[in-house]
């Protein structure tokens, strides 16, 4: 089975979502990315958090359409809080666990890329995660959701496995050790 990767961009000081989710300053960091390519090509499936789906720029929309559209696959959303009539485009699942494994078996030997601050650390804290790529933009934003929060909480040490950059960002890749 696939591996499950928290795939995220962040600015430079460590916010994934400006204050009230907002992601318009993102524009302009776009560009060829050969590390983003890679990742677009081993997509198998995508496990959504609660707040990025039901967010501003929920992928159930036009404008927060996953990667641009440049991916389509199974997309499960983990939530408690499953619509009454869902949208036939996504599969809701309340149980973490459950939500991991239904995402694996859908994305066969491919990744299952994790979407949503929340929903990796709760995948981290279950010992479900097996990497995290950030790409860090040279932008800072002052607030926003954070990448990792974890008040009081112990740290969590990670294994590089590569950093690289393009002219926009620098991609860094890095596995939880299990």
């Amino acid at each position: 089975m696939g591996r499950v990767l928290w795939h995220v961009t962040m600015s430079l000081d460590g916010f994934i979502a400006g204050p009230g989710g907002d992601m318009s300053w993102l524009a302009g960091h776009g560009g060829p990315n050969p590390v983003v390519d890679e990742v677009l090509a081993r997509i198998g499936a995508v496990l959504i958090g609660h707040r990025t789906f039901f967010g501003p720029h929920s992928p159930a929309t036009a404008q927060g359409r996953l990667y641009g559209g440049a991916w389509t696959g199974p997309q499960l959303v983990h939530t408690r809080d499953i619509p009454d009539d869902p949208n036939p485009d996504f599969i809701f699942v309340d149980d973490l666990l459950e939500a991991v494994a239904s995402a694996k078996a859908a994305a066969g030997d491919g990744y299952v890329v994790v979407l949503g601050a929340a929903t990796a650390r709760s995948c981290l804290d279950a010992g479900l995660l097996d990497e995290v790529l950030v790409h860090v933009v040279p932008t800072l934003l002052g607030d926003g959701t954070r990448l990792f929060e974890r008040p009081g909480g112990d740290g969590t040490r990670l294994e590089q496995v590569s950093v690289t950059h393009t002219a926009h960002l620098t991609n860094i890749w890095l596995r939880v050790p299990h």
